[in-house]
């Protein structure tokens, strides 16, 4: 009996936690949305505030929602995503309704641990005393310049 609580124990602390990131897609409300009859107040109404609205160019809410699972001390992996984007036309209604999922998200891997940058390489010295005899001297009373 011990033996099977300690290999339940075990399992559980191994198990996936689940945690929902943004928008809440419920497909029932998202297909509510319909081109033509919805403006920006009623997709307001139906679906909230959107994650990002366009700055520029045509009018476009985006609603982005991602779930993602980890077990624990390793960090978390997106399972689920999925973008609903809703462009408006000049008067306000709604052109257009799009969907998204994981295959568009793109994954990027950082190479190595430094920033590269134009210029010269200083050591250390240089940084700490480069600017001994650079400051002052122009355009301060009685230090010499014009």
């Amino acid at each position: 009996m011990a033996v099977v609580s300690m290999a339940v124990l075990a399992l559980a602390g191994c198990s996936s936690i689940r945690e929902s990131r943004g928008f809440v897609n419920d497909p029932v409300l998202v297909s509510t949305v319909q081109p033509g009859i919805d403006n920006r107040r009623s997709v307001e109404g139906a679906l909230g505030r959107p994650t990002y609205e366009s700055q520029y160019g045509e009018k476009t809410w985006y609603y982005i929602s991602s779930v993602t699972g980890r077990r624990p001390f390793v960090r978390p992996r997106i399972q689920e995503h999925a973008v609903l984007t809703v462009r408006f036309d000049d008067a306000g209604n709604v052109a257009s309704v799009e969907t998204k999922g994981i295959d568009e998200v793109v994954f990027l891997q950082p190479d190595g641990n430094k920033t590269p940058t134009l210029g010269r390489e200083r050591g250390f010295l240089e940084d700490l005393f480069g600017n001994i005899g650079q400051v002052g001297g122009a355009g301060v009373p009685g230090a010499g310049g014009p």
